[in-house]
């Protein structure tokens, strides 16, 4: 059904924006059609009486944008990007259509809504989901965040600049001893958070039980002889149906937060860890999988929904995500997209953005003007990779940090730190 009073439909009906590509004269009945066949199938074959009683669940047409020639695709795809017709059939144009979905269709979860407004609809050709206004009113039936961005800050105490969390490298293999060795090598220089990688799966030498007795008391005695803080991000492995009786048995051994592979497990295990009073930690979220569903700038969806208002409304504490900045990237406008789901004002906590993959100490200014010090500084590779090893690693990391909160060029503060200096010289500085 087309709507003819938009004013109140944002508070009451989930609203999804498509971008497609198709004929200018089946953009109409294709709108219709998935209006109507993602909410009630149809209603004309019904009687009167149960006509008025199905058509309250019904799709409404919000808006049907054709874009004009000047506009041109890309990963930065959204609602009022450009998009490039030039690959195109000529009798084809691009549009934006948006749909309301009643949130009176929606039960409390995830599931429901990416089925509804996503589900059958993906297979459907050249379609991209680009945008997902959640009202309060369906948003306020999840938990969300736990801890948030102030939560998280005061665990820590830290509450001044951005965190830096250190990545767990070549874990599989090596028993609880020896990565306890690491986990201090990282801590002692300066990070506030170290985690696992997402595929430590492995407990053949190391369950992530022993681990986290382990190094909690390591971090414990840390803390005791430096007054540093340090916090273990444990990787939350093994079946669903044994993964909430672990959250909690490791949160109770001390762990500092769960990493979960959220995208590969599914939202809502995500948004039923957050809603479990027992899981007193943060939740961490990691990209892995998210690809599969954000890559393509045709199909799929858009970045900002699959890592940022979705992982906020399912419970995440912690964001990691593709950074522009390093390897594995996405465009500064998608990150900041993302960024920007994570942390607008909603019903729910702010979330603590995590940009990875190919950060050094380098790009530490250019990460904070991006993103002030509300976020995380990750990195893996350029802690372990520094040529005085992971304290040096951790120790230059700190120093960058410290040097453009404080608004003192890197080069200057390299002056009087051999780490940051010796990093500085390894990876440079982006022009």
């Amino acid at each position: 059904m087309k709507n003819t009073n938009t004013g109140d439909r944002a508070l009451t009906h989930v609203i999804a924006t498509y971008r497609v590509r198709d004929k200018q004269e089946n953009l109409s009945k294709r709108a219709e059609g998935i209006a109507v066949g993602l909410t009630v199938g149809s209603w004309t074959d019904l009687p009167a009486m149960k006509q008025s009683a199905v058509l309250r669940h019904c799709g409404t047409v919000e808006d049907i944008r054709v874009l004009d020639t000047s506009e041109a695709p890309s990963s930065d795809a959204s609602v009022g990007d450009p998009v490039d017709r030039g690959h195109a059939a000529l009798d084809t144009v691009i549009a934006d259509i948006s749909i309301g979905y009643p949130i009176d269709n929606f039960n409390n979860t995830i599931t429901s809504i990416l089925t509804t407004v996503f589900g059958k609809l993906s297979m459907d050709g050249e379609i991209r989901l680009i945008a997902l206004q959640i009202p309060d009113a369906l948003a306020e039936r999840f938990s969300g965040p736990k801890f948030g961005v102030s939560g998280i800050r005061d665990r820590l105490k830290i509450y001044d600049r951005p965190l830096l969390m250190s990545i767990f490298k070549a874990c599989v293999g090596r028993d609880v001893s020896d990565l306890t060795k690491a986990f201090l090598e990282q801590a002692r220089g300066g990070a506030d958070l170290i985690k696992d990688d997402e595929i430590f799966f492995s407990e053949q030498y190391a369950t992530p039980e022993a681990r986290v007795a382990a190094f909690t008391e390591a971090a414990r005695q840390l803390q005791a002889e430096t007054g540093q803080r340090v916090s273990y991000a444990v990787n939350l492995t093994g079946p669903v149906r044994q993964l909430f009786d672990r959250a909690r048995r490791l949160a109770e051994l001390g762990a500092g937060a769960l990493l979960v592979n959220a995208v590969a497990y599914g939202y809502d295990v995500l948004a039923e860890l957050a809603a479990d009073p027992d899981v007193t930690v943060p939740l961490m979220v990691h990209p892995a999988v998210s690809g599969a569903l954000y890559g393509s700038d045709t199909h799929g969806i858009a970045a900002d929904i699959v890592l940022g208002s979705l992982m906020r409304l399912a419970g995440a504490d912690i964001v990691i995500y593709p950074s522009p900045y390093g390897t594995v990237t996405l465009s500064r406008a998608e990150g900041l997209r993302l960024v920007d789901a994570l942390r607008t004002p909603s019903v729910h906590k702010e979330v603590l953005p995590a940009p990875s993959a190919g950060i050094f100490p380098g790009l530490v200014p250019k990460l904070v003007s991006d993103l002030g010090v509300d976020c995380i500084v990750n990195a893996g590779g350029a802690i372990h990779g520094h040529p005085g090893g992971a304290t040096d690693g951790a120790a230059a990391f700190m120093a960058s940090i410290e040097a453009t909160v404080a608004g003192v060029s890197l080069e200057q503060a390299a002056n009087g730190n051999a780490a940051l200096k010796a990093a500085l010289k390894k990876w440079g500085q982006p022009s």
